[in-house]
């Protein structure tokens, strides 16, 4: 998952409007967080952001890929999905999708609670 830390603060910079986005490296790529909460993830220098029922249909009507990676057995599909291109040139758009990423992951995390 190694990418450029460039793309990573350019994201950030990209999303500095949400207030309180940071980033933190894990298992060679970066996690993206606002208020202590995952949202996003950047893997070789891809942005994705979490995805849920609430927000599943603007993905897969944009014709969104999947996060996916290699398990030693098939390929493991996470519940982020790229972001859209259009969004690295207007910041409106990035921080748009990326509010909505941000509500999947406060519910999943209000879902795990119990």
């Amino acid at each position: 998952m190694a990418q450029s830390s460039e793309f990573v603060e350019f994201v950030l910079e990209s999303l500095q409007p949400l207030g309180g986005v940071g980033a933190r490296r894990m298992f060679g790529g970066w996690g993206i967080y606002k208020d202590g909460v995952m949202f996003a993830l950047i893997s070789y220098d891809q942005l994705y952001f979490k995805v849920d029922d609430g927000n599943r249909a603007a993905y897969e009507n944009a014709g969104l890929p999947h996060f996916t990676y290699a398990d030693k057995v098939k390929p493991i599909r996470m519940p982020y999905r790229e972001a859209p291109s259009e969004g690295f040139d207007d910041p409106e758009i990035l921080c748009a999708w990326a509010r909505e990423a941000f509500g999947a992951a406060l519910r999943a995390k209000a879902h795990q609670r119990r």
